[in-house]
């Protein structure tokens, strides 16, 4: 599962739901491990000396560790309250510059980069004029990377979607969005049908990927609120939306010990710009 709105025809729209919660979604939303940063680098040969143009950089989470590299790097969100909300969150990063907009619609001024990266918001994008903006902002050589995470299960564990689909049909349903995580094997072996597959397309040479696990723990009220920060509770009306996850944290706190897990695998699918 991603926080993924695929084909839907108001993609624009669903992206924007994030702006609504730029506090909560900075605190709640998983962040990267070091060690992807650090094969982003050696693939992509990234210093001091890169310029990278960030798509999507939301309140700054992915940001701060492309900054830390020592490159320079221009931030490109189109919500306004998150591009404001990064900007606060980097204030220390002299490296960094945000820009308000939407990538498709995103002035570069002539400007040409070494690396394109996308945290969790490539496919908020228009995936045809995304790409081949993606390959024209690119030097010749230049990489595109696309971070993001795929929630996991493993065998065993208590897991909140099994434990709560009585709640889900009971305020919502037949909503079919509500489904239960693949296990761990099942994406690293299968890895054409989880992520951003097929989204470097030609424009690119073959991807280089790599995946990380990587796990969150919360109480009831803190998944809660993980919940109300992902487009697919947020496009629900608030009427459905807060009795429904006021809820899920109670069946936590009186089922689940006040405490779950939740597993990703954390994946990057780098690729180098065909000349």
């Amino acid at each position: 599962m991603t926080d993924d709105p695929g084909m839907h025809p108001d993609r624009p729209t669903l992206g924007g739901l994030f702006n609504e919660v730029p506090e909560l979604y900075d605190r709640v939303r998983p962040g990267y491990p070091a060690e992807l940063f650090a094969d982003l680098g050696a693939f992509t040969g990234m210093d001091e000396r890169s310029s990278v143009l960030e798509v999507g950089c939301g309140t700054g989470q992915a940001t701060r560790s492309l900054a830390a590299l020592g490159c320079s790097v221009t931030a490109v969100e189109p919500g306004t309250d998150m591009a404001a909300l990064a900007r606060r969150r980097l204030t220390t990063c002299g490296n960094v510059e945000v820009e308000t907009s939407a990538f498709e619609d995103w002035d570069d001024r002539g400007r040409r980069f070494d690396v394109l990266v996308a945290a969790s918001s490539w496919h908020w994008v228009d995936p045809v004029i995304g790409r081949q903006r993606a390959h024209d902002v690119l030097r010749p050589r230049g990489w595109m990377a696309l971070l993001g995470h795929v929630v996991v299960r493993r065998p065993g564990e208590p897991e909140v979607y099994a434990e709560t689909a009585d709640l889900h049909e009971r305020f919502c349903p037949g909503n079919p969005g509500w489904g239960h995580p693949p296990g761990e094997d099942d994406v690293r072996t299968t890895d054409d049908n989880w992520g951003p597959a097929d989204e470097l397309g030609e424009l690119f040479g073959p991807a280089i990927v790599r995946w990380y696990p990587t796990v969150q723990w919360f109480d009831g009220d803190g998944f809660a609120d993980l919940l109300r920060s992902t487009s697919l509770y947020r496009r629900l009306d608030s009427d459905i939306r807060e009795p429904l996850l006021d809820a899920v944290a109670e069946r936590i706190r009186t089922h689940m010990d006040d405490r779950v897990a939740r597993r990703y695998l954390t994946f990057l699918r780098v690729g180098q710009r065909a000349d």
